[in-house]
């Protein structure tokens, strides 16, 4: 039996990571926290959920994870919220230059496989007109392109 596209097999759909699927006390549940602790970190900048257009918060799974390694960070190592913001934006801008190098690795290759179907195909035609020497010679050759390329 064949699933629909995204399906588990279990009837349940896989749910994309930036999805904004969670109402703010589903989040809140899941990230161990207090909904008004949520509310106050949007109002920071911590984690910044999408909107309803009745401007309703919905929480995506990744949303879930910062508001647990905000927790975490504040918690276990004692970070404070200033430095948490602070450590969440470098993180953010590193994740956006990994990308861009990805982006321009990619161009990179692409470009590489350009020039090297391009060398082929200038190489391919100067070998058809070129002509072996079976034995030294002082003659002098003089080439001219034929008309018909």
């Amino acid at each position: 039996m064949s699933t629909a596209a995204g399906e588990r097999g279990d009837g349940f759909r896989a749910v994309a990571e930036d999805a904004p699927v969670f109402v703010i006390s589903v989040a809140a549940e899941l990230a161990g926290m207090h909904a008004q602790t949520l509310r106050q970190y949007d109002r920071l900048g911590l984690v910044s959920p999408g909107r309803t257009p009745g401007g309703g918060r919905r929480y995506s799974p990744r949303d879930v994870a910062l508001l647990r390694e905000v927790q975490r960070l504040s918690q276990e190592d004692g970070v404070n919220l200033a430095g948490i913001k602070r450590i969440i934006d470098l993180e953010s801008r590193v994740e956006a230059l990994q990308a861009r190098v990805h982006e321009l690795l990619e161009e990179l290759q692409h470009s590489e496989n350009r020039r090297l179907a391009a060398e082929s195909a200038i190489s391919a035609a100067y070998r058809a007109d070129l002509v072996p020497q079976r034995r030294p010679s002082s003659a002098l050759v003089v080439w001219r392109p034929r008309a018909d390329r």
